[in-house]
This record gives structure tokens, sequence and C-alpha cells, in this order.
């Protein structure tokens, strides 16, 4: 294995490696990397307790990316999920504004699933508020990959209007008196 191996790559290969074992022996496998897994969190967990007088050093270790990661599988992330969420409406709130709208977290529920409201011109228009949803919620999911699903009211999928039905002269389609 290559150690350019992008993290996601290497999860995928283990992956297909239980997947292309043989029956028999995948049940012991899982077992493995569940234990090996196990392993790694309580080595990240110490690491946290001895860095603990440090907490300027637990900031950092947070911000990488695959440390922050690491830390969110192992349930040790020291950024509550809250202010992960509001971190990454900050860093989309320029692109909102050039569209002239704002989002608010109305809040995160304990299903994980994070509400917002869309405000200013995005409300209500479809293809700006559509827009701005998708980069919100790439923003969020990547700040906080447990949120299960972001909820974005504010946001009218289409717009629907009915069709004004027009009729030859003569007929009349609602029965006159």
């Amino acid at each position: 294995m290559s150690s350019a191996w992008s993290p996601q790559q290497i999860a995928n290969r283990i992956g297909e490696l239980l997947e292309e074992s043989d029956p028999a022996a995948a049940g012991q496998l899982e077992e493995a990397v569940r234990l090996l897994v196990e392993l790694y969190g309580r080595g990240l967990e110490r690491i946290l307790e001895l860095l603990a007088e440090q907490p300027e050093l637990i900031d950092r270790l947070a911000q990488d990316d695959l440390i922050s990661s690491l830390l969110l599988v192992h349930d040790l992330h020291p950024v509550d999920v809250t202010t992960r969420v509001s971190a990454a409406l900050e860093k989309v709130r320029p692109y909102l504004g050039s569209h002239a709208g704002d989002v608010r977290l109305v809040g995160i529920d304990q299903d994980g699933v994070v509400r917002l409201q869309l405000e200013g011109s995005c409300e209500g228009c479809p293809s700006s508020a559509l827009t701005a949803k998708v980069a919100i919620e790439g923003a969020i999911l990547e700040a906080a990959p447990e949120v299960t699903s972001v909820e974005v009211e504010g946001v009218i999928a289409e717009n629907r209007r009915e069709l004004l039905q027009i009729h030859p002269y003569g007929e009349c389609p609602v029965p006159t008196r």
C-alpha cells in the first residue's frame, strides 16, 4: 500500500479486503479491524489526557484534517458539534453575502439533524437558495461528519404555478346556472 493514499482510500481498501475475504474468516477479520480501531482510539484518548495541560496544542491537533477526523471517529473531538457547525456557517457567510442572504442556526437535535433558516434574498428564491443549501451542507458535513442531515427552511424546491386553462370561445368548462 502506498503511503500517498488518502485516509478515505485506505478506509475504502479496508472495506474491499473485508468484502473479498473468505466468508469463514470474515468475522475474525472484522473483529481484528474493530480491535485495532479501538486500540488506536485508546491511544488518541491517552495522548489527549497527556496534553490536557496544553490546550493550544490540542486545538492545533483538532484543526488538522486527518487528526480531527480520527478524533471524531472515537468521539474525542475537543470542540462540540454546535461550535463546529457555527464555524462552518461562518465560512460560508461570505458566499451567502454575495447573494445578499444569510443563514441562522436554529438548532441541532439529539438525532444529529441540523436545522437552519435562510434569511435575506436567498429566502424563497429557488435557484439561489438551492445553491446556498448545497454550499452550507458541504461545509457542515466537512466540519461535523456526525451530523445526520441538514434541514434548511426557506428553500423552495421549485416554483410551481397552475396553468391557466384557455378554452375556445363559446366553450365554458364551468357549468352556468
